[in-house]
């Protein structure tokens, strides 16, 4: 099972041939032709979840919140994912362009004005890095937890966005481009490479730098690409080098087509948010076409990695309850609980919060966005997806707000206390909550496959492709 044809014609039981047409003739590379209208559904689940930021996110400052409705600190990739969203916003009609440039500029001037330094409180960051969570009432660290790095990229991503999105010459769209572009400038990529051509993942004032680095992989291709593209602190393009040479690690076709596998599906999507790959390779992606003789980019990875991801769904190795090829999609999300719970027989391990992917602690929770953020790659198959949950599930995890962030089939009955969720009848287990970080990308991803609006202007913006050049991407766009 060696192409992704194979591999969907099995699942959906299609002849191969037709498949073959209707895939490689239409996605392949990401090149079939943008759609002029959504599935009336998907434009619906894409409002909802815009709807969803504006109503959780802050207007004085900006700040998202990590989760909702449960009381949270603020999720600095999540205002990342808001920045980003507001343009989806004004160009389809669901809020003014003044409000999204007020939005947009009241949250850069907080970044740009929060405090940095050393210490273990009061701060908001350190060498231009912020903290993964912030209080939501004063923008300072929260708690004891990290400097992220990743998360500091995801943030970033967004503001660079909403820099080449607000190009006009109002004096607010003015002060968001030169804001932006300042709060990216003083980031101290250097600070970061510890161990030999590796970024940290980051930071504690307390400890110092987290053990693990960039490697192998995973969701930090932009971490990478912006700091070896930054104009004032950049790092050695071996960063990127050393980090594409661990790629043999995660070659497979496990679960269908040869792919770079991240078990959590987030993986295959965050930096393509921002980034649009299609057609453009680094030196690791044109010796792999040259190999294998197949047209090769990150984008075709991730669709691999999405057609893998159903494909799992259907071979359901672990027989959890709901799984198909219809209904599938495993990444980082909430779930029920940690704990073992012996059902029908079986004993069954369970989890809260974690990454979930396919034979990678999959405990059954089953999570929207890993479909839903997937349509880009590969909607001939999650827009389907998307009506199947909806129609089987729909009263209990599609709400006003899109959809709650998961939901596990097989826990339907537990006497103990959950650490997210309830049990409801006929459905399972379902979580209470939606997550910034999950809701975000089904906004944009789906922005991207209905009128590349993200990657569009993303692909104008000089320092994400000074950054791609730097790391030796050829081809496509880029030799536009």
């Amino acid at each position: 099972m060696r192409t992704t044809v194979g591999a969907s014609a099995l699942v959906a039981g299609f002849p191969a041939a037709a498949m073959a047409q209707q895939t490689i003739s239409g996605a392949l590379n990401g090149t079939e032709r943008r759609p002029l209208r959504l599935d009336q559904e998907v434009e619906e689940l894409q409002l909802r979840t815009f709807r969803w930021f504006e109503k959780v996110t802050d207007r004085r400052t900006g700040l998202t919140p990590d989760r909702w409705p449960t009381p949270s600190f603020c999720s600095i990739a999540a205002v990342g994912f808001a920045l980003t969203c507001w343009p989806v916003g004004v160009e389809r009609g669901w809020m003014s362009r003044t409000e999204a440039r007020e939005r947009t500029l009241a949250t850069l001037r907080f970044f740009y004005d929060l405090p940095q330094g050393p210490e273990a409180t009061g701060t908001a960051g350190y060498k231009g890095f912020f903290y993964h969570f912030l209080s939501m009432e004063t923008g300072h660290r929260f708690g004891t937890n990290e400097l992220s790095t990743v998360d500091t990229a995801l943030l970033i991503g967004g503001m660079l966005f909403a820099a080449r999105y607000f190009k006009g010459r109002h004096a607010d769209e003015a002060e968001i481009r030169a804001k932006a572009q300042a709060i990216y400038e003083r980031i101290e990529w250097p600070w970061t490479v510890i161990r030999d051509n590796r970024i940290t993942m980051g930071w504690h004032p307390e400890t110092g730098f987290i053990p693990s680095d960039w490697h192998i992989y995973n969701e930090g291709m932009l971490v990478l690409l912006l700091a070896v593209g930054s104009p004032t602190y950049p790092v050695s393009v071996n960063v990127w080098h050393e980090w594409a040479a661990s790629y043999d690690e995660s070659w497979t076709d496990r679960w269908g087509s040869w792919h770079l596998n991240f078990a959590p599906i987030f993986g295959h999507q965050y930096s393509h948010m921002f980034v649009d790959f299609r057609g453009i390779q680094d030196a690791w992606m044109r010796g792999q076409s040259a190999q294998t003789g197949e047209a090769l980019d990150y984008f075709e990875n991730s669709r691999r990695a999405v057609y893998a991801q159903q494909k799992y769904g259907h071979d359901n190795p672990g027989g959890w309850a709901g799984y198909s090829s219809e209904i599938w999609g495993l990444t980082a999300c909430d779930g029920p609980g940690d704990f073992k719970q012996t059902l029908n027989g079986v004993e069954r391990e369970f989890f809260s919060y974690s990454a979930r992917g396919p034979g990678d602690r999959d405990d059954g929770t089953i999570a929207p966005t890993a479909a839903a953020s997937s349509i880009a790659f590969a909607p001939e198959i999650v827009v389907p997806c998307i009506k199947a949950m909806k129609q089987k599930y729909g009263a209990a995890i599609y709400t006003e707000w899109g959809f709650l962030d998961s939901f596990n089939p097989t826990l339907t009955t537990h006497d103990g206390e959950l650490q997210h969720g309830k049990i409801m009848d006929g459905v399972g287990w379902v979580d209470g909550d939606y997550l910034g970080i999950d809701q975000g990308p089904i906004v944009i991803m789906t922005e991207n496959h209905r009128s590349e609006l993200v990657w569009g202007h993303m692909r104008d913006e000089p320092n994400i492709r000074r950054a791609l050049e730097i790391a030796g991407f050829t081809g496509g766009w880029l030799n536009g």
